[in-house]
């Protein structure tokens, strides 16, 4: 009888983590706390803690704060078949999201680069990266600028299809 209950419960746990969910923590999460509650029923449980913010949101929301204070400079809608510049920029934030470096890691076109640069250093203070900050004072990650033929830019981490 016990042996039945324990492939059931791993049944269901396999089935729970094969399903579409929105995030590994979660399924994880879920999982472990219907194994407690199967094989422990009668212990206390702990509090998770919610998932930490990924980097991926946090480049998402430095890149709508990006837009937001550089409108002049920034379209709308499809991006073009074509783009005429891409310009990969290095980005440093201190945990209180002041912009410590700015550096080209990828252009062919030194107007769109300055246009980038410049547009960074405009947006700061950015948003605070402070969960993403366990053992340092800096965050450096990357962010793509899509150039249409206007010098006018997308950022990769919120455009849409081209």
């Amino acid at each position: 009888m016990n042996t039945t209950i324990r492939t059931s419960a791993i049944s269901l746990i396999l089935l729970a983590s094969l399903c579409g969910c929105s995030s590994v923590q979660s399924v994880s999460s879920s999982t472990a706390r219907l194994a407690s509650r199967i094989f422990h029923p009668n212990a206390t449980q702990a509090p998770v803690a919610p998932p930490s913010p990924s980097l991926d949101a946090y480049k998402t929301q430095v890149a709508y704060h990006v837009m937001q204070r550089n409108p002049g400079q920034t379209f709308s809608g499809r991006l073009p078949p074509m783009l005429p510049a891409i310009v990969v920029l290095n980005i440093t934030v201190d945990k209180d999201g002041q912009v410590k470096d700015v550096e080209v890691q990828r252009s062919r076109d030194p107007d769109a680069s300055r246009v980038a640069v410049d547009s960074m250093r405009r947006s700061g203070p950015l948003p605070k990266p402070a969960s993403l900050l366990a053992n340092s004072d800096a965050l450096t990650f990357s962010e793509t600028f899509l150039f249409n033929d206007q010098y006018r830019f997308q950022l990769r981490s919120v455009a849409g299809p081209q």
